[in-house]
């Protein structure tokens, strides 16, 4: 697929656009309804009727009477996620159509039908729950819908594992290796509990002895952007600023989320900095835009990026601007939804319900 924006969009300025996506706005009325993710430009935040996690702001949408449009900026799995669960007319579209997850992407289908299979040979796949990661695409939630299994955020990744070790004696957890691991260790898991399906080794690089002994599988996946932290740069924060609390993602390496102050999800990480007392320093590890925000939102504390200026960015989410999102809001008639098909919808929001049954 290609996706170029028209010149007009292009060389349009910052208040024509702005202009132009209010007027839209306006004339749609309630029949129009704008996700934006944490991780979203400040720029574009600004026009969310809803800002958010990425099945939070699914849910929603879906929730809202008389939604006939939703346009979701964020990447692809969210889009499809906000169409599973959608009701009555709802149409969503995305303001990039290119914006994808390569961590959702780790997890190609082929590669985990293999190792399903290599399971199932083993007679170990009736003792495995699968448990996908919200960040997946909707045919992994429906692969593991259809095997008796359920999806986690990571804000509920634990309540999860423990829901599967309450069920089965083992967990294949897709497509997070890091989510997957702190999770893991949370629960008290040891070491050789835990192996790493690497899916580019014939059978997962793991011997039969590994993988009956293992009690949690995980996927070779993982988010860039929160690999780039390392144990060094909370180092060298406190070095700096001695009395900070270093906040972190879970999908962090797990030798980072050991030693900072809390992990948790872009949820949690908002909620600690908005009841941080005054004067509190935080550090954050996670994508710049939402620590460049509670840096904004909160000018009575001192919020920084863990990795000072080398924090990376999710550059699928940087695509969306305020030029396509004019683009789509005036044009999304002629753009294709996204959409999921009726079969995997069916067996995805399986998985996604018994998700909802943890809370």
């Amino acid at each position: 697929m290609n996706f170029t924006l028209p010149p007009q969009y292009r060389e349009a300025g910052v208040g024509e656009l702005c202009d132009r996506i209010r007027a839209v706005r306006k004339a749609t009325g309630k029949k129009l309804c704008i996700l934006t993710h944490h991780y979203q430009r400040p720029e574009v935040v600004v026009f969310g009727d809803f800002v958010g996690d990425s099945f939070e702001l699914a849910r929603q949408a879906a929730s809202q009477k008389g939604v006939e449009v939703t346009v979701f900026c964020g990447v692809h799995f969210m889009a499809e996620a906000a169409d599973i669960v959608k009701t009555g007319r709802q149409r969503v579209f995305m303001p990039h159509p290119l914006a994808g997850c390569p961590m959702a992407d780790m997890a190609d289908m082929e590669d985990v039908n293999r190792a399903w299979k290599y399971l199932e040979s083993l007679k170990l796949a009736d003792r495995t729950v699968p448990v996908s990661y919200m960040n997946s695409t909707a045919a992994l939630k429906a692969f593991t819908g259809a095997r008796g299994g359920l999806i986690c955020t990571s804000a509920n990744a634990v309540k999860a594992f423990r829901y599967g070790f309450e069920n089965k004696e083992k967990i294949f957890f897709f497509p997070d290796e890091n989510l997957g691991a702190n999770s893991g260790r949370k629960l008290g898991l040891r070491p050789d509990e835990i192996a790493l399906w690497d899916f580019r080794l014939d059978r997962g690089g793991l011997t039969r002895a590994q993988i009956e002994k293992a009690r949690l599988l995980l996927w070779k996946g993982h988010c860039h952007v929160h690999t780039n932290f390392k144990p060094g740069h909370i180092e060298r924060i406190r070095a700096q600023y001695p009395d900070v609390k270093v906040i972190v993602h879970p999908e962090c390496l797990p030798e980072v989320v050991d030693l900072a102050d809390g992990d948790g999800s872009t949820r949690y990480i908002v909620d600690y900095c908005a009841k941080a007392p005054a004067g509190t320093t935080i550090a954050i590890g996670t994508e710049i835009n939402l620590v460049k925000r509670m840096a904004l939102a909160y000018p009575d504390k001192t919020v920084v990026p863990l990795s000072g200026e080398k924090t990376p960015i999710c550059f699928n989410m940087y695509r969306i601007n305020l030029n396509n999102l004019a683009y789509c809001l005036e044009n999304y008639e002629s753009m294709p939804p996204v959409t999921v098909e009726d079969s995997v919808r069916k067996d995805a929001l399986t998985a996604l319900e018994k998700m909802l049954t943890l809370d």
